[in-house]
């Protein structure tokens, strides 16, 4: 996204949410377990990166999948925090297994997750 005017990069959480196809509340509700972040404005508003719609989309996805919310934020602990993910980062992150069963887990702490993430149907519904 480098070279993209400022506001360019940024969404607000309505675009974020209708783009997504999420309501606003999933976002605020994904953002408070760190599956995502946003920035505050000078209006002490919430702002997106645009990246964020393809978390938004692997977070879905996943859970599509059967897999928790806990498991796939400890796959995307492994992505940049500063900086959208790179093609070589999604392939780093799908080959170590990220998309795998939660018994073949692998954290940064080297320990396996089995808890399941709350469901954010209620948050978007």
């Amino acid at each position: 996204m480098t070279g993209l005017p400022h506001e360019a990069v940024w969404l607000r959480p309505g675009q974020v949410a209708q783009r997504a196809g999420v309501a606003v509340s999933t976002l605020h509700y994904y953002e408070q377990l760190g599956l995502i972040r946003s920035r505050r404005t000078a209006g002490d508003r919430r702002e997106y990166r645009r990246d964020t719609l393809r978390l938004v989309a692997l977070i879905k996805a996943s859970q599509t999948l059967g897999i928790s919310l806990a498991r796939i934020k400890q796959a995307l602990d492994g992505l940049p925090q500063d900086e959208p993910p790179t093609t070589h980062h999604w392939r780093d992150w799908r080959d170590c297994g990220a998309t795998t069963s939660t018994s073949g887990s692998r954290s940064s702490s080297g320990s396996a997750t089995s808890s399941r993430g709350a469901s954010p149907a209620a948050a978007s519904s």
